[in-house]
Parts: C-alpha cells; sequence; structure tokens
C-alpha cells in the first residue's frame, strides 16, 4: 500500500507539472503573433492535455486520486511570462527561452522518477514516463530551432 501511494504522489507530482505546462503554452500562444509559432504552442499545450490523461489513468492503476489543479509555483511563473512580454521587444524569443526552461525541468523531474532507485516502476508506468519525457525532449529541440530562428 504505502508504495503505491508514494508512487501515485510522485505521478501527481507529474501531473501538477502537466497541468502547469499545458496553461503556460495556452498563454503564450495567445501572446505570439508568429503564426509557425503560435501553432506550436497550441499544438504542446493539447499534448499536455493528453499527457495529464495519461497520467490520471495511471495514478488511478495504482489505485489513488488524481490532483485536479496546477501548482502555485507555476501559477507565479505563468504570471512572470505575461510581465516579461510586457517588457520584451522580441515576445517569441522571451518565451521561447522561459518554455526552454520549464521544459529543461521537467526533464528532470521525469527523470528523478525514472532513474530513482528507491521504486521499481512496473513496465506500463515506465514506458509511458519514457514516451512523454521524449516527447517533451522534441518539445525543447523544437523550441531551440524556433529561437534560434528569431534571435
Amino acid at each position: 500500500m504505502k508504495y503505491t501511494v508514494e508512487m501515485s504522489n510522485k505521478l501527481n507530482e507529474l501531473l501538477e507539472r502537466t497541468y502547469d505546462a499545458e496553461k503556460g503554452f495556452q498563454q503564450v500562444a495567445e501572446k505570439v503573433e508568429n503564426p509557425v509559432i503560435k501553432e506550436f504552442f497550441e499544438k504542446r499545450a493539447k499534448q499536455r492535455y493528453d499527457f495529464g490523461h495519461e497520467l490520471k489513468n495511471e495514478i488511478r492503476a495504482y489505485g489513488q486520486s488524481p490532483d485536479k489543479g496546477g501548482s502555485t509555483k507555476a501559477t507565479l511563473h505563468r504570471s512572470w511570462i505575461n510581465f516579461k512580454s510586457l517588457f520584451t521587444t522580441n515576445n517569441e524569443e522571451a518565451m521561447l527561452k522561459e518554455v526552454k526552461r520549464g521544459e529543461n525541468e521537467a526533464i528532470e523531474t521525469y527523470n528523478d522518477i525514472i532513474n530513482d532507485k528507491d521504486f521499481i516502476l512496473p513496465p506500463s508506468t515506465e514506458s509511458l514516463l519514457m514516451k512523454q519525457r521524449n516527447a517533451i525532449r522534441e518539445t525543447l529541440e523544437t523550441a531551440e530551432l524556433y529561437e534560434t530562428a528569431v534571435s
């Protein structure tokens, strides 16, 4: 029982990050003018929405309840994105830098759970987390390409 509660807590941490990323991507999509970058952000928001449902199903498989909302820290982070965009001459570049920072943090969180020696992940959970982490890596790589293009 302790194992399933601890594992669901770790998955709920990822779920909170996923909610936060979804909201953050939605917010930056509303602020950028470049249609290609706007579409990139919108697709990532949808991707994170889908990630959230996958994580919720995994948490329920552990017999636990998924969290319902994003974290306070992320709300502050999204507010910072909003504030910074008011004073930055190149909104797309600033937002892409912030996205990269957030994606790097997300990858670290996934790696911490995947590589945690205190837990042996069931194959389905490990596969899900690796799939999501790899998709986040792809987002990071694309954000870096876009950042180079707009700078």
